[in-house]
């Protein structure tokens, strides 16, 4: 076989080896416990999973997802798998916007491919633990594609002298299956919200004008199972404490101001949550690499190809830009004073306080512009009677970005590695079989466990027990505390610090109490009430109780809204495999068209 029929498949396996260098210390037996990630081997599908706790629905539908496949495959495993092809399908999808949008070469695809995964986002994002709004995030350059296709067939369709029957009946076909590849894209961005509101936005900026009102049906059914669980719940229509704008804004590093930040993708409110050259001027030189490989091209990109892919090459940059500029002046003081009075005035606008998130909407301009670099710089040599051609130009981009950015290599700095549960956790689930909500001592959200390493990790309780685990939201950033929304959560906090009787507790439907033993945090006067539980299980990591006469207060419109929530799931389930099916169903009639065998050789 030529090398040439071979080519298009070398960004995929580049992009595949990018990710496999990023992530590769994750690979090896154990789980994904770092800040807010959590991955555990089994999870449950309890009402906090579909979104119906007291919290508002942050991780929708990616909690439920992971209770239904942890059933029959290692939830670990399930993460990892997702990590993996997340930052590969960034990277190819970025490759394959820059052939589409550009008719690049496979020089320039493979720089928008290293555009796409080595930058400060991806390590900023895996450094929080925020894996799943990474599938969100590579869902963009093919939502893009999806996209453009509609909006080039809506145009092809409203031409005149399209009447013929047949060619009609083929165009009918192709743009059904791109409305299907466009909800199979927003579905798997939908994993988290913010990954929705990414791949929403960017659909509606490149779909045209005539195709807006589908997109938006679009991406509701795609956003069914948060936006769903929002509704049932009530837990997104209270105000968000403001406190968190001034706490979520975004940072700026050193040598660069937020804006300079933000355009290098950076800029995360969290301090620790950065690799260490970011930390020093080497962030400049990162950011300045960056910057000026997607300037040389922005003209070219802005300029080069026929109307239909200019006008979305000229869409992504606007969107680039707001996505930057916007975080930029969201951290002013009179920025914040504006998040402050959106979130205490508009329910659910709490869901754009980390600004710092959107900046993924930059990506796909960015690569395109960086491809488009790339191969002006190699034209601009060969004009000049250069020798450098566009492989080597690429290759010297390529280890420009890289080496700006060294310590994304391997686990970001080794901090992303396996981590090992004790065998408590297993026993402690196994026996939690009667009614009640299960309270957590000590109070607080975030651990520090032995096994679990120096940074603080969300407390993995529940994600590893079968009923509703108790959990007040409330975050501590940056010296503050940022309320949150569990008010059940608070008061049993409250009445465990206090010592309160174990009837108080049973009366609030809390049926279990938890004690994590290795981890500080407060404990205020709980002896005085875990001395009225029933010991369940004790081991020198966990110790469980059992609180008496302890009922399911649940009201009578429970069952029914649980019968909604997970309705609004399969949904979204069945709109995640519209993509593939499509794209399958349109390989065989390609084949068949050319008359081919429809069956594998």
């Amino acid at each position: 076989m030529s090398s040439g029929r071979w080519r298009p498949f070398v960004p995929a396996a580049y992009s595949l080896a990018l990710a496999l260098l990023i992530v590769g210390p994750l690979l090896g037996s154990g789980y994904l416990l770092l800040r807010d990630a959590v991955s555990t081997p089994r999870s449950y599908l309890t009402d906090s999973a579909l979104g119906l706790g007291d919290a508002a629905p942050r991780a929708v539908p990616q909690d439920a997802l992971l209770a239904v496949l942890s059933a029959v495959v290692d939830g670990g495993l399930v993460v990892k798998a997702i990590l993996v092809a997340a930052l590969w399908a960034a990277g190819w999808g970025a490759a394959v916007l820059a052939r589409r949008m550009l008719r690049a070469s496979t020089g320039p695809q493979l720089v928008a491919a290293t555009v796409a995964v080595w930058n400060p986002y991806v390590a900023e994002r895996l450094l929080q633990g925020h894996w799943s709004l990474l599938t969100g995030y590579a869902a963009l350059p093919w939502t893009v594609l999806a996209a453009q296709r509609i909006r080039a067939s809506s145009r092809n369709t409203a031409a005149p002298g399209n009447a013929v029957a047949p060619r009609n009946t083929l165009r009918a076909r192709n743009t059904v299956a791109d409305w299907a590849i466009l909800a199979g894209c927003l579905a798997v961005a939908g994993l988290t919200p913010t990954g929705a509101l990414l791949a929403g936005c960017v659909a509606l900026t490149v779909a045209g004008r005539r195709n807006i009102p589908w997109t938006l049906a679009l991406w509701c059914a795609a956003s069914a199972p948060w936006l769903t669980a929002t509704a049932l719940s009530g837990a997104g229509a209270e105000p968000s404490d403001p406190a968190g704008i001034a706490a979520f804004a975004a940072r700026a590093e050193p040598g660069l101001a937020t804006l300079g930040s933000l355009a290098g993708l950076g800029g995360i409110w969290n301090s620790d949550a950065v690799p260490a050259s970011r930390t020093t001027l080497f962030a400049l030189a990162a950011t300045a690499v960056l910057l000026v490989l997607v300037a040389v091209g922005a003209r070219n990109a802005l300029a080069a190809g026929d109307p239909a892919t200019r006008h979305t090459r000229r869409a992504l940059l606007a969107v680039a830009a707001a996505a930057i500029v916007l975080p930029a002046l969201g951290a002013t003081g009179w920025g914040v004073h504006i998040g402050e009075y959106l979130v205490t005035r508009i329910p659910g606008a709490g869901l754009l306080r980390d600004t710092q998130k959107y900046v993924a909407l930059a990506m796909p301009g960015f690569a395109v512009c960086a491809a488009a670099g790339c191969r002006t710089v190699a034209e601009a040599g060969r004009s000049r009677g250069g020798s450098v051609g566009t492989p080597l130009t690429a290759t010297f981009f390529i280890a420009a970005l890289i080496l700006t950015l060294p310590d994304l290599m391997w686990g970001v700095g080794g901090a992303l590695r396996p981590v090992h549960y004790p065998s408590g956790w297993q026993h402690v689930a196994a026996r939690i079989t009667a009614p009640g909500d299960v309270a957590v001592l000590p109070a607080g959200m975030f651990r520090k466990f032995p096994y679990s390493g120096r940074a603080p990790v969300l407390d993995p309780a529940p994600r590893m027990l079968p009923r509703d685990v108790l959990q007040t939201g409330e975050l501590p950033v940056r010296g503050r505390t940022v309320s949150g929304e569990g008010a059940r959560a608070r008061t049993a906090e409250h009445l465990l610090l206090s010592g309160a009787g174990a009837p108080d507790l049973a009366a609030r439907g809390i049926g279990w109490v938890l004690v994590e033993r290795t981890t500080p945090g407060p404990l205020g006067d709980s002896k005085t009430t875990l001395a009225q539980l029933d010991p369940v299980y004790s081991d020198d990591d966990l110790a469980l109780y059992r609180v008496p006469g302890a009922t399911d207060l649940r009201p009578d419109s429970h069952t029914r809204h649980r019968h909604t929530a997970i309705a609004a799931h399969i949904l979204w389930a069945l709109l995640l495999f519209a993509a593939p099916a499509a794209l399958l169903t349109r390989r065989l009639r390609q084949r068949t068209a050319a008359g081919e065998p429809t069956t594998a050789r």
